[in-house]
C-alpha cells in the first residue's frame, strides 16, 4: 500500500511541474490516511474558482471497524476567502463527489459531499484545512459458502446504508505548486 500511495504522489508531483501553479498534493488524516490531490487549473463556475480533488487511501469508516480501501473524487468550489492577514488568509470551499471503498467481502459506494475551512499561508506554498466529506449510499457485504465446525453455512450477501460515511471528518494538508 506505501509503494502504491507514493507512486500516486510522484505522478501527481511530476505533473505539478509540468503545469505549475496548477496542482496541490499532500495527505488528509481523519476517518483514514489518504493521499490527496488536487487541480486547479479548470477556471471559474459561477464567479468562484473551481478545482478537482482527488483522494486515495484507507479508511476505518465501516462495520467491524477495519481498513478498506477508498477512492474519492471531488468537484469543488472555493467560495470565499476572508481575513487576509500578513501570514495567509482563511477560505471555506464546498463542493460534491463521488467515493467507493472496499475489502475482501464488503463494498461501499455513495454521493460525497464536502464542507472545508482552511487556511492559506502567504509565506510558504502550504495550506491546512479541516473538512467534512459525508458520504451517502449503499453498502454490500457478500459472502460464499462456508463450513465451519462441520457445520455448512449457505452464502448469501447484505445490503444496508453506509452510515459510517456521515462521521467522515479530517485535516488536510497541502503543498501548493
Amino acid at each position: 500500500m506505501k509503494k502504491i500511495l507514493l507512486t500516486i504522489a510522484v505522478c501527481l508531483c511530476l505533473g505539478g511541474v509540468a503545469s505549475a501553479q496548477d496542482w496541490s498534493v499532500g495527505g488528509r488524516i481523519g476517518s483514514g490516511f489518504q493521499a490527496v490531490g488536487q487541480y486547479h487549473g479548470l477556471g471559474d463556475v459561477a464567479g468562484k474558482p473551481f478545482y478537482l480533488e482527488g483522494r486515495f487511501g484507507m479508511s476505518w469508516c465501516n462495520p467491524g471497524a477495519t481498513l478498506v480501501a477508498d477512492f474519492t473524487a471531488l468537484a469543488a468550489w472555493n467560495c470565499f476567502e476572508f481575513g487576509q492577514y500578513d501570514a495567509g488568509n482563511f477560505f471555506a470551499d464546498f463542493g460534491c463527489g463521488l467515493s467507493v471503498g472496499g475489502r475482501e467481502h464488503y463494498a461501499y459506494v455513495g454521493l460525497a459531499g464536502l464542507a472545508k475551512l482552511g487556511f492559506k499561508f502567504s509565506g510558504a506554498p502550504v495550506s491546512l484545512s479541516f473538512d467534512w466529506t459525508p458520504v451517502f449510499g449503499p453498502e454490500i457485504a457478500y459472502y460464499g459458502k462456508q463450513t465451519i465446525a462441520g457445520v455448512t453455512i449457505p452464502g448469501g450477501s447484505a445490503a444496508d446504508f453506509f452510515e459510517y460515511g456521515l462521521v467522515n471528518f479530517g485535516i488536510t494538508c497541502t503543498y501548493n505548486f
